[in-house]
């Protein structure tokens, strides 16, 4: 049994501090049962009503390059733009232009970078927020990313290396395929002029 020392540093009987009581509890509950009752980080949950508050009010809507800025799924807002107006940016399965309306609920799915993201606005946001609380504003329903190669890809130097020798050059053709290209170099070299 904790003592009212240890309640009071850890918040109390309501829990409403900042101190680690909640990991405490979390580990004698079990993994499961952490995820349910814990309640969000004070700090997140602020962070989270003042982007609210910055936020459209009810009825209104929030433009979608906007959008995709302020939930972190682009890393600005010309990129965002420019993704929308290149057809990489759809919005419940049509493309849409930078100035698009979303409301709660809309299916956005995007092109970038190799990877396609699809998630579901779940809060309307006109204000860049950090990662924890960009990660509530939307449900990430985005297929895994690829497996990153294990080998390194053929022909990448160490930096600092220096400029490869005619071997390194050779060998770097052969990885890449481009034998042919070195044969036809030695034999231009071996022609006699005419």
């Amino acid at each position: 049994m904790a003592s009212e020392h240890d309640e009071g540093r850890n918040g109390g009987a309501a829990g409403t501090g900042t101190g680690d009581g909640g990991a405490d509890a979390s580990r004698e509950a079990g993994p499961g049962a952490a995820d349910e009752s814990r309640a969000p980080d004070p700090k997140t949950a602020a962070a989270i009503a003042a982007a609210e508050a910055a936020g459209p009010q009810s009825g209104e809507s929030v433009r979608v390059d906007s959008w995709i800025w302020a939930v972190r799924l682009i890393k600005t807002r010309s990129l965002g733009a420019t993704a929308c107006r290149g057809g990489h940016v759809r919005v419940n399965g049509e493309r849409v232009k930078p100035a698009h309306s979303l409301r709660v609920g809309d299916e956005v799915r995007l092109r970038h970078e190799g990877r396609e993201r699809v998630v579901v606005v779940k809060r309307l946001i006109r204000k860049r927020v950090g990662a924890p609380v960009a990660v509530q504003c939307y449900i990430d329903n985005s297929p895994p990313p690829p497996p990153r190669e294990a080998v390194a890809p053929a022909g990448v130097r160490d930096r600092g290396a220096g400029r490869p020798t005619k071997r390194d050059r050779r060998e770097l053709e052969r990885l890449r395929g481009l034998e042919s290209l070195s044969r036809a170099r030695r034999d231009a070299k071996s022609k006699p002029p005419s």
